[in-house]
């Protein structure tokens, strides 16, 4: 199965080293540059975050865009601040508008605060229900070749229609991350690929056995995605000594959050408490400082080494990375060069193991 290998962008420059790119104002130039680069570098895709004070996803994604050719951009969606037949139709007509380079990655917010900037002042739990309903009448807007009507008890929708189709059929991916019940069966019935911070080996196959388990009465396969921080130098010394002065400036900047705010995050915190080291390459302390927030599982070591370790997650059935670093622009040339082709070719490699012993 082909890799594709996922970054992230933001519409300002970050200060010093950075635990987020998705802050501050908006810089057109910077946001051309940084999306050009994963382009330049060889990314399949790249996330467009979402905080309720940050950059309009559809809106920057549909920017960065007309200054790329193959880009692919995945934006995180919120279900209920708009209406499901309106997101539909942005979904759909940015995915024209670009060829067929837009996925969604479906939030329903780790933070009750954040959701409370946007008038949404309900629980965890409901939130994923609302969301399954949501889903639901986005993907009949998507594919109805006659109007509908709709009754739920979240939304009430009568004749919908949109003329507006994805240029992909018959919708563009729908990526889900999460851990709670509520999120493992929104996205067993609704989404295309699991989302996953990086865990051990053992954890991540566990997680996605059950998640192909739940799938099953759906009838839908599953994609897997792994998000690490990959900190690469030319010898692995170099490589840990890397790591352990991110660690103390990341402290020492004094914006650290304190507390996990969802299930995956404590997930990433007990892993860290358990050990510093997993499997070799993965790293935790910069999770465990974090609170678990922010893809903060790292890999470490040379590009070859973290490669292979990446590779070992392939095997697992992860057909998809997430990765970022914490110099934003200068790691994803560096990831360009040194980790995105090693990566690529072993992944190659394995499915020719794979084909040649069927």
């Amino acid at each position: 199965m082909p890799v594709n290998v996922i970054g992230m962008i933001g519409v300002a420059p970050p200060q010093g080293t950075a635990l987020h790119v998705i802050a501050g104002g908006i810089s057109p130039s910077f946001l051309r540059e940084f999306a050009q680069t994963h382009e330049t570098a060889g990314f399949d895709y790249v996330l467009v975050g979402y905080y309720a004070s940050s950059a309009e996803g559809f809106t920057v994604a549909t920017y960065a865009a007309a200054h790329t050719e193959k880009l692919r951009y995945l934006i995180a969606h919120r279900p209920g601040v708009v209406s499901p037949t309106l997101a539909a139709r942005a979904a759909a007509t940015m995915d024209q508008l670009s060829g067929g380079r837009l996925a969604l990655h479906i939030i329903v917010g780790n933070s009750d605060a954040d959701q409370q900037r946007e008038g949404d002042f309900s629980p965890k739990e409901e939130r994923y229900v609302r969301a399954a309903e949501y889903l639901d009448v986005m993907r009949k807007v998507w594919t109805s070749t006659k109007p509908f009507d709709y009754e739920g008890r979240f939304y009430r929708f009568r004749d919908v229609f949109s003329e507006a189709r994805p240029f992909q059929q018959p919708h563009p991916p729908l990526f889900f991350g999460g851990s709670s019940p509520g999120a493992m069966e929104m996205g067993a019935q609704h989404c295309d690929t699991f989302a996953m911070f990086g865990e051990p080996l053992a954890e991540t196959g566990e997680r996605i056995a059950e998640f192909r388990r739940m799938t099953q009465p759906f009838g839908r396969t599953p994609r897997f995605n792994v998000s690490f921080r990959p900190i690469i130098a030319e010898t692995e010394g170099k490589a840990w000594d890397k790591a352990k002065k991110i660690l103390d400036d990341l402290k020492s900047s004094g914006t650290m959050p304190t507390k996990a705010q969802d299930k995956s995050a404590e997930r990433l915190v007990e892993l860290a408490k358990r050990g510093d080291v997993h499997d070799e390459r993965l790293w935790m302390p910069v999770a465990g400082a974090a609170a678990g927030k922010g893809n903060t599982s790292c890999l470490v070591g040379t590009p070859e080494q973290v490669a292979q370790a990446m590779l070992e997650y392939y095997r697992l059935g992860v057909a998809s990375f997430l990765i970022r670093g914490f110099d934003p622009l200068g790691d994803v040339s560096e990831f360009g060069r040194e980790l995105i082709p090693r990566l690529k070719a072993g992944a190659l490699e394995i499915d020719r193991e794979i084909a040649a012993a069927a």
